[in-house]
């Protein structure tokens, strides 16, 4: 059947919420309204306002109350209806939630997934399209999640329910109604493994969430031109799939990655750094990087030139030093 990425969500959550009473739903409007995207819809009339409900307009009391039921034996869902909503509760996260199970030496885990709708490409104004997962990707102790298809919205979201530390579960707004064709309940691969969205062997595209799609789009159009792009969906940034990473851009000898969000200290200069360190002697051209500029998001009027598009990302693709082939001595690790 064909479904959009907020009905596979709302299959998820109603699926855990049947098969385990210890799961519950809460936070800004996700009661009878059905949350601002609808991905709560019908959950309050199915199981009541018990395991479905709304909560205050108080996002670190969400947090707060979520935190508490983990440690005596729920598994909370909750949803900060925006990306930006979410930092007031960012104190809870980092100071409490990220730590509890080292600070009590294993003994206490929180089995609790916050749901964070994130990113731009909706015409929303400042506040509802942040990209916002470098905050959490920065947090030991955080698993963070995006996924980028209908089935791995699904899969990785009961996989987060079920997980028995904390998940930030980052939704791509703009993703919400794409479809695919799937049968529900479908696993696919679990957290920290890569998937390659497209083989091809002239350079590798790193992509997550929102940017797939773009990342699918200039790989197809630059097959036109001849070269070969593979493409990567990276799924998990906690854990991150090192090992598909490597493998590709060893293969292709080049890397983009793409992402929404600034580049500045994001989880896309990471990633540059982890394929630099260990690709470092199969590069044929430096990492380069598609993201966001380090400016607050722009007006809605203005956010087609501040995200990552098809034009930037061929752009880049064509810096990637293609006519000037390496030292042979420099590769093998000869060179001094």
């Amino acid at each position: 059947m064909t479904l959009t990425m907020g009905k596979a969500l709302n299959a998820a959550l109603r699926d855990a919420l049947r098969e385990d009473d210890s799961v519950v739903v809460f936070g800004e409007d996700v009661g009878p309204l059905g949350g601002v995207f609808r991905v709560t819809d019908g959950l309050t009339a199915e199981f009541g306002e018990e395991r479905c409900f709304d909560t205050p307009l108080a996002e670190s009391g969400i947090v707060g109350l979520a935190l508490g039921m983990a440690m005596n034996g729920f598994r909370p869902v909750v949803e900060m209806q925006f990306d930006a909503f979410a930092y007031p509760a960012f104190e809870q996260l980092a100071s409490h939630v990220a730590k509890m199970r080292n600070r009590t030496r294993g003994a206490v885990g929180l089995p609790m997934v916050i749901r964070v709708p994130y990113a731009g490409g909706i015409g929303g104004v400042e506040h509802h399209s942040d990209s916002s997962e470098a905050y959490y990707a920065h947090t030991p102790g955080l698993k963070v999640v995006t996924p980028a298809t209908v089935a791995d919205a699904y899969s990785l979201l009961r996989e987060a329910i079920a997980d028995p530390d904390p998940v930030v579960f980052m939704e791509a707004k703009k993703l919400y109604w794409s479809k695919d064709e799937t049968g529900l309940p479908v696993r696919t691969a679990p957290f920290g493994t890569a998937e390659v969205r497209r083989a091809g062997s002239d350079a590798t595209l790193l992509a997550y969430g929102p940017t797939l799609p773009v990342a699918l789009q200039a790989a197809e159009a630059a097959a036109g031109d001849g070269r070969q792009l593979e493409v990567i969906d990276l799924r998990t940034l906690v854990p991150f799939d090192d090992e598909t990473v490597a493998a590709s851009v060893r293969r292709t000898g080049r890397c983009v990655v793409v992402a929404e969000a600034s580049g500045f200290a994001s989880v896309s200069a990471e990633i540059a750094a982890r394929v630099q360190e260990r690709c470092f002697h199969s590069l044929w051209a430096p990492v380069l990087r598609v993201t966001g500029w380090d400016i607050p998001y722009p007006p809605p009027v203005l956010e087609k030139y501040h995200l990552p598009g098809v034009d930037r990302v061929l752009d880049t693709v064509d810096r990637l030093q293609w006519d000037d082939a390496p030292d042979s001595r420099f590769l093998s690790g000869a060179a001094t």
